[in-house]
């Protein structure tokens, strides 16, 4: 399993569209450095470069990095059946559910794979304002970014990390999303368009009762600058991940590639 793992993972930074990726989470970072009306679109003046992670985070969450994800998970599928290298694979002596599986763990890593060079790049970046103790908060804390007082850079760290594992999660039901729909329909720019007018819909159920909003994938977007208690949406967006996974599984076993 593990030889397989190591293959898709190997195919998947082979792909342009993950390579684009992974260069846009890491330089677009330095734009901060440069956009002067930045500290007045999010109301307070940036001191720390512990802050330029939230930032990033920010920006690319709602749309960039669910398209990123959209698209090079669905390659993982398309791309194959495309070069016709997928029907071979399929004809050597391995199971197929373990073909699916390998391709359904690198999808689930991809996203913690672009928010760890994200907020590499935003504290690459954050150097210039300086990674030292501050007044004020990284935005992934209490206070978000006017914080509660005195930040030592231990503490920014723990903050900024606990906020990437949390948009890590929160990226990966896209992930499994995406690959569903590459098992459905066979082709990447298919399932990547299925995938965002999915998110796309969920997004438009504002309209509905808050008790539907709360079970929504999109409606927790902002899980990685959330405070207190936020097991119950992790629950939930692992249910959704496993959910969309066991179906990718399943629809894998029995579509004819």
């Amino acid at each position: 399993m593990l030889t397989l793992v190591l293959l898709e993972l190997r195919k998947l930074l082979g792909m342009r569209s993950a390579r684009l990726a992974l260069l846009v989470c890491l330089l677009l970072p330095l734009l901060w450095l440069v956009a002067p009306r930045l500290s007045a679109l999010l109301n307070v003046a940036l001191t720390s470069g512990w802050q330029l992670p939230a930032v990033s985070l920010g920006v690319l969450v709602q749309f960039l990095l669910p398209l990123f994800i959209a698209v090079t998970c669905a390659e993982m599928i398309g791309a194959e059946v495309s070069q016709g290298t997928l029907a071979p694979l399929l004809l050597r002596p391995v199971d197929r559910t373990r073909v699916i599986v390998g391709k359904l763990i690198v999808a689930l890593l991809y996203p913690a794979l672009l928010i760890a060079v994200l907020v590499a790049g935003s504290l690459l970046a954050g150097l210039g304002l300086g990674l030292g103790s501050f007044t004020g908060g990284t935005g992934l804390g209490p206070g978000y970014f006017v914080g509660v007082g005195p930040l030592s850079s231990g503490e920014a760290l723990m903050q900024v990390l606990r906020g990437s594992v949390l948009a890590a999660v929160m990226l990966m039901p896209v992930a499994a999303l995406s690959l569903l729909f590459g098992v459905l329909y066979l082709n990447t720019a298919a399932a990547a368009l299925a995938t965002l007018a999915a998110l796309n819909l969920l997004r438009l159920l504002v309209v509905f009762p808050e008790n539907v909003q709360r079970l929504l994938l999109t409606s927790h977007f902002d899980l990685y600058a959330r405070q207190g208690n936020v097991l119950q949406p992790l629950v939930l967006l692992l249910i959704y991940t496993v959910g969309f996974g066991l179906m990718a599984v399943y629809a894998f076993d029995r579509r004819d590639v």
